[in-house]
């Protein structure tokens, strides 16, 4: 039998072949679109020198190291309004990242909590997670902010209601538990100071986490091979017991309690945690905990209901179904979306201004710009922080993503 052969295979490479052969001609356009976009690039560029220069503008990131002359109200770090834009622009990187941390984390933990109980058979249980998740996902984020924000201003006592004054008046308010108190100002809280052994201490705990995580995955592993069920309970031992034994051995770590016994306007000592960063944190948490209960939810409606009925049959408890044999097999569906949701909970705290945190945004991209003048190199930066923010996220969750995916033999 007589084969058919490509007539273009049998002769050489000429110029023609660049658009003639259809072995070269989708390299030949994309290498001409690549041409298109650089020159692009470049006539932008020049065009932007050029009207910088017309206008007497220079592009210079000289201004970082200037005073900054505000202040800012919640900083993790050392700061007053002597010091430069630069150290402005990394306080609100950190307040960025730890409210897009703890963020991350709380939604997680309303989402799956709202995701789980939407599917619960308790009619009002359902209905009541339905109409939160509803009602947050169908309304703006910003408006959620404002709202959430005023409420958690018009909240909480005035400090003077927790103090004694001479011992002549007795206080309207008490600490909670005696150490917590929720004013006017923000919330405070025991503060953490670190003595001359906390290396060790955060040694002894990062040693805990490992061991935790190794035990967890340990029970998982002998469930599946072996099935036995070991206790889980152990794992919590392993977190905690070497920071206590660190801690009882070094006394690195110590607390600094809110003091109330004391003739001044303000409860002294402790942490304040300021309202801004509450408001904040409980609006984006809450906001996207909803989309992520719906994500839940999907992935476990994906789970086969054999696979119920099976663990059900080998005399498992609805939450022993739920925790080893539903979620596992739903976060293959579930982490995916969820990825997006933590990277739209971390761009919506750019929002922050609205209740006067101070971010990345509200700092570099707000004040420090108005300052200097320097829109596109402050904007440059934003772009490139959130850039970097984005990515790490998105490898982080991939990388687990591809831990719980099934392995194809």
């Amino acid at each position: 039998m007589a084969s058919v052969t490509d007539p273009q295979t049998n002769q050489g490479f000429r110029i023609s072949s660049l658009i003639n052969d259809r072995r070269y001609r989708g390299l030949t356009f994309q290498f001409i679109a690549l041409i298109g976009i650089i020159f692009a690039m470049a006539y932008l560029g020049i065009n932007l020198v050029q009207n910088l220069a017309t206008a007497g503008l220079t592009f210079s990131y000289d201004f970082l190291g200037e005073q900054a002359g505000y202040d800012i109200n919640q900083t993790l770090i050392e700061y007053d309004s002597q010091s430069s834009h630069l150290r402005a622009a990394i306080v609100g990187v950190i307040n960025t990242l730890l409210v897009s941390v703890l963020g991350c984390i709380a939604a997680t933990l309303i989402g799956v909590t709202a995701g789980v109980l939407r599917l619960s058979k308790n009619w009002l249980v359902a209905k009541l997670m339905s109409i939160y998740v509803e009602a947050f996902r169908n309304v703006p984020v910003l408006i959620w902010i404002l709202i959430i924000g005023t409420v958690v201003t018009l909240s909480g006592a005035n400090p003077r209601d927790f103090l004694t004054r001479g011992g002549s008046v007795e206080p309207s308010s008490e600490l909670i538990l005696g150490a917590f108190a929720f004013t006017n100002r923000g919330f405070y809280a025991p503060a953490v100071e670190l003595g001359a052994g906390w290396p060790v201490v955060l040694i002894a705990l990062i040693a805990g986490i490992v061991g935790f995580f190794w035990w967890r995955a340990h029970v998982k592993k002998t469930l599946f091979d072996t099935g036995k069920l070991l206790p889980v309970w152990p794992s919590w031992l392993i977190l905690i017991v070497p920071v206590v034994l660190a801690q009882l051995v070094l006394g690195a770590l110590s607390l600094s309690m809110p003091d109330v016994a004391s003739n001044n306007f303000n409860i002294q000592g402790g942490t304040l945690i300021a309202k801004p960063f509450i408001a904040l944190w409980l609006a984006l948490s809450i906001y996207t905990g909803a989309f992520i209960a719906e994500n839940v939810r999907a992935g476990i409606l994906a789970v086969s209901t054999g696979q119920t009925e099976a663990a059900a049959a080998l005399g498992l408890r609805p939450r022993r179904v739920m925790n080893l044999v539903i979620l596992p097999q739903a976060l293959r569906i579930i982490i995916p979306p969820l990825i997006s949701q933590y990277l739209n909970l971390t761009k919506n705290s750019s929002l922050a201004i609205a209740v006067g945190y101070a971010d990345i945004t509200a700092t570099l991209g707000g004040i420090t710009l108005n300052q200097t003048g320097k829109a596109l190199e402050c904007v440059l930066l934003l772009m490139l922080f959130y850039l970097i923010i984005s990515l790490s996220i998105s490898a982080v969750m991939n990388v687990y993503n591809a831990s719980v995916a099934l392995k194809e033999r």
